[in-house]
């Protein structure tokens, strides 16, 4: 910058006015013929003056550039680094919730729904069926044709009409018959609207997972909405000593896979509410023995 402005005042200094020294030159007596001379030198000397100005600015132009794309580049560069690191880290999470999940991510709703079975040397991860299965999809729309039908039939005989063509309540009188199909029906909608609220949250859904890499046994649930809504279980795997299955036809029949662990007493694995046949009983413990390698009781 210094040298710039010392040089721009020397050429101001050489600069000079050609009217001035066209004055000074006739004062002086000089020919017509010389002054001309001299005036043609002058403003040569003016031009080569301001072409000098003119490079001086743009080379101080074309540096300013030359640093301000520099600047940009290297912002590129470090947005482009920032980008390559949270990519990175979104692929780290990507990989290790797949390890548990068994696929890619689908969004918040299919992650809570979605488990599916890993088995090699290091995990073994067993999906747990919820409540979204199709006994309680069957039984919740019976529920709700017959508490509906109920309801409409006590309130049909309420208002002595028939509300729906295919339902006929004049031969009911409200009181007591009209009044009792009232209460059965909103009871029965009662019912129908927690197993279809069951049925959305997908209470007992979950997996058993066995890491022997972390060295852990995980117990997973999804239970009702509120502080138990996640239920996580973790014990050390070397604390398993062996896998219980419980067999007992009947009325009730249960197939029931159980791990022993030491001081906690025998962990259920299998769902509940849904015996399992017995031949997926037997895979399931056979399956499950020979990855922690440990005894069978129970068979």
């Amino acid at each position: 910058d210094e040298a710039r402005s010392g040089r721009e005042q020397h050429l101001k200094v050489r600069t000079v006015d050609p009217a001035k020294k066209s004055t000074i030159m006739s004062a002086l007596g000089v020919s017509s013929s010389a002054r001309v001379a001299v005036l043609t030198s002058v403003a040569a000397r003016n031009s080569r003056t301001r072409r000098g100005r003119g490079e001086s600015k743009s080379a101080f132009t074309g540096d300013a550039m030359v640093m301000k794309s520099s600047s940009s580049s290297s912002s590129r560069t470090i947005s482009m680094r920032s980008t390559s690191s949270s990519t990175v880290a979104k692929k780290r999470t990507s990989v290790k919730v797949n390890a548990i999940f068994g696929g890619e991510n689908k969004g918040s709703g299919d992650s809570e729904d979605e488990f599916k079975k890993i088995v090699n040397d290091v995990v073994y991860v067993d999906p747990v069926v919820g409540a979204k299965r199709f006994s309680n999809y069957f039984w919740a729309s019976v529920v709700t044709a017959g508490a509906s039908g109920f309801l409409i039939t006590g309130a049909s005989a309420y208002f002595k009409h028939n509300l729906v063509f295919f339902l006929d309540a004049s031969d009911i009188e409200f009181f007591p018959q009209g009044l009792v199909m009232s209460f059965y029906g909103i009871a029965g909608l009662l019912l129908a609207t927690y197993l279809w609220l069951t049925i959305n949250w997908n209470v007992g859904a979950g997996y058993n997972e066995f890491n022997k890499e972390e060295g852990i046994f995980r117990v997973f649930r999804y239970g009702f909405p509120g502080k138990n809504r996640r239920v996580n279980l973790l014990t050390d795997l070397k604390d398993v000593t062996a896998v219980r299955v419980e067999i007992a036809d009947g009325i009730n029949p249960r197939r029931v896979v159980y791990v022993k662990c030491k001081g906690k007493g025998d962990i259920p694995l299998t769902r509940i509410g849904q015996p399992l046949t017995l031949a997926e009983v037997e895979r399931q413990a056979a399956e499950l023995a020979k990855f922690l390698q440990v005894p069978i009781e129970g068979l």
